[in-house]
């Protein structure tokens, strides 16, 4: 089926075809990646539309030197290139390769990635290494223009610019990120490729050429030749040559041919070089090049139609949030929504489409969305901020110095909390918890379920006195029904779900529900009566609940899907200290002091120690818990006889 690509076990295997049959290869491969991620799920459309220019990249560049991705959800046809196209169908399993490129995966992996805007920085990096070590290995920096939207990309150019070793940055211009492209930038783009002088000379001399019979074909590829001389005069990508880059293109990144013979002579130059190259996203499977936004990454979906396979029709958590929200802005005009690029992935489509005026998309720029939102709440709006966790973290010093330094009623929206499962360590939301509980005048929330993230919602839009924060998990809710009212939720205060004399478990968020089996299975088996809290905050904690619970319990446990260092059960911990109880012994189930590999949620959960049955077995490893059970036992015991003497 696959003649061509079944005999590429390396790049070195590219060099033996011809450009014809290069373009053969590239058809397979969109077909082989179609088929895979169909099964797998994953970030179709961006790897659909770099295929022809990877394998030019891999054809003409050797194994010495070093290809950089930007974010990398489009390094598909780079792993299948590379020895992985075997093993690309174990692609976001457990244990199974990376949706990223990752340094322990392959030599060919110049740099690990999974957030936007780092590859001219690193492959700068390389370059001044690589100089230092008296090499001359080439460098590429492979960009897209969503990553330009990041301030990380300007600070890479200004400083390779200025520095002026030599540094090939590749353009990849497809007009997306994973919504469509905002700001200057998309627009100066677009002005390059759409110059109405460049393209009505253009299409003059094709018209005027043509019209000659025998030395149409000649005169046609001088016009070419002109065409590029002329295009370099009208359209000479200012912007990048100011900042110290010899610019070139734009080029079709689908025609193997052109990209080739620019590339080959870009690699013989010297100094800052910036190829521009245009591309499709989602580039030969037409339901994506149709929604390029909802195939940028998905779940299994049927590769004929395109159409996504859903196995329930219970809502996620990111509808819930979109659709709340928008319902709250119904009855509130200053309430406003910003996220990064992200107006799809973090539900507010609805928002954007019915309040227009009132939406921001920022482009890949949370720093900046962070201070943006400090000013609107300047200006007399309440800002919502929604960004993924992972993508939380990249604006941190803006949470601290614009934000909570200054006491504004930010609202942030932190969709992807918890473990992601197929992701991956780069986009596991699982250092928030712990980083904002470190920041003054913070409150954070937890919801246990969708029905409990509408009321933190309207809870945390009616909070003005500072910052405010609620995390949700990525995925379908608990299928609760959805009232109609909102309540507001007294500020660090949590809730009892379920009563119990010999241990406790105060649990945050999702982790409730293990919360609940945990307690059910330590009744039926062991006689045990656990009290269950849903503790709603992580911060301010609820002191007066864990007074109670610290002198009415010597086993406490705590439940969070967030790291353990400075989480959650860390603040209980302090608190312990702080009340003249003792010998309470406090249990902190969390995640470890490691990076989480990708693969299926509940597996890693249980990797992890959050898997019911491993919470189970933490607890009944405890000498408090076994020196209680002993005691149960004796008293169950007892009774047990007493009423069988009373039969």
């Amino acid at each position: 089926m696959y003649s061509y690509l079944s005999k590429i076990d390396s790049p070195d295997d590219l060099k033996a075809l011809s450009i014809p049959e290069l373009a053969k290869l590239s058809r397979e491969m969109r077909e082989f990646i179609i088929e895979t991620v169909s099964e797998t799920g994953g970030h179709l459309a961006p790897s659909l539309g770099v295929v022809e220019m990877t394998i030019v990249l891999h054809y003409l560049f050797d194994k010495k030197d070093r290809i950089v991705w930007d974010v990398g959800h489009q390094c598909y046809p780079h792993k299948i290139l590379t020895g992985r196209r075997d093993a690309f169908k174990t692609l976001r399993q457990h244990q199974g390769l990376s949706g990223f490129p990752k340094l322990t995966e392959s030599e060919y992996d110049a740099f690990g990635v999974g957030h936007a805007s780092t590859s001219i920085s690193a492959a700068l990096g390389m370059v001044c290494a690589r100089d230092l070590r008296g090499e001359d290995n080439q460098i590429i920096a492979v960009i897209g223009d969503g990553a330009l939207t990041g301030g990380l990309a300007y600070e890479g150019l200004n400083n390779a610019g200025a520095n002026g070793k030599n540094l090939i940055v590749i353009l990849n211009d497809n007009s997306m990120s994973i919504s469509p492209n905002v700001g200057a930038m998309a627009k100066y783009l677009t002005t390059i490729i759409s110059n109405p002088l460049y393209n009505k000379i253009k299409s003059d001399i094709w018209n005027f050429t043509g019209k000659f019979d025998r030395m149409g074909q000649r005169i046609r590829w001088a016009a070419r030749r002109m065409e590029e001389s002329m295009k370099n005069f009208i359209l000479p990508g200012l912007l990048f040559e100011r900042l110290g880059f010899r610019y070139f293109g734009p080029v079709d990144g689908h025609n193997i041919s052109s990209l080739l013979k620019l590339l080959q002579e870009v690699k013989a130059l010297n100094g800052p070089i910036l190829v521009h190259v245009l591309t499709k996203k989602g580039k030969g499977f037409k339901p994506a090049e149709d929604n390029a936004s909802a195939f940028h990454g998905l779940g299994k979906f049927n590769p004929k139609t395109g159409k996504v396979i859903k196995s329930n029709f219970v809502p996620t958590y990111t509808q819930v949030f979109g659709t709340t929200l928008t319902q709250l802005a119904g009855k509130n005009e200053k309430l406003v929504a910003i996220t990064a690029a992200m107006q799809l992935g973090t539900g507010l489509n609805e928002f954007a489409q019915k309040y227009p005026q009132r939406f921001f998309d920022v482009g890949i720029a949370e720093g900046h969305a962070l201070t943006f939102a400090a000013g609107l709440a300047v200006g007399g709006f309440r800002p919502v901020v929604a960004l993924y966790s992972s993508f939380l973290q990249r604006s941190y010093d803006q949470i601290v110095h614009d934000v909570a330094l200054q006491n504004l009623p930010v609202i942030f929206a932190i969709d992807r909390a918890g473990l992601v499962g197929d992701d991956g360590p780069t986009h596991h939301g699982v250092f928030d918890i712990s980083f904002l509980s470190a920041i003054p005048n913070m409150v954070l929330m937890v919801p246990r379920d969708e029905e409990e993230l509408r009321h933190m919602l309207y809870t945390a839009i009616n909070y003005t006195k500072g910052p405010i924060a609620v995390r949700y998990p990525r995925g379908i809710g608990e299928g609760v029904t959805l009232s109609d009212d909102f309540d507001a939720l007294e500020i660090g205060k949590s809730k009892t779900l379920l009563d119990g004399q010999d241990v406790a478990i105060l649990a945050l968020g999702p982790m409730n529900q293990h919360a609940l089996k945990v307690a059910h299975q330590l009744q039926e088996e062991d006689h045990i009566t656990v009290k269950v809290v849903n503790a709603r905050f992580a911060k301010p904690l609820d002191h007066e609940m864990l007074s109670d619970v610290f002198s009415r319990f010597k086993l406490v446990v705590t439940l969070e899907e967030g790291v353990l260092s400075g989480g959650f059960g860390s603040q209980v911990a302090l608190a312990l200290t702080e009340h003249p109880q003792s010998g309470v012994e406090l249990i902190r189930c969390g995640i470890p002091d490691k990076f989480i590999d990708q693969g299926n949620k509940e597996l890693l959960l249980d990797d992890v120690g959050l898997g019911v049955p491993r919470i189970a077995d933490t607890i009944r490893n405890s000498k408090v818990y076994q020196s209680i059970h002993r005691k149960v036992k004796i008293t169950h015991f007892l009774r047990s006889k007493k009423e069988a003497k009373a039969l």
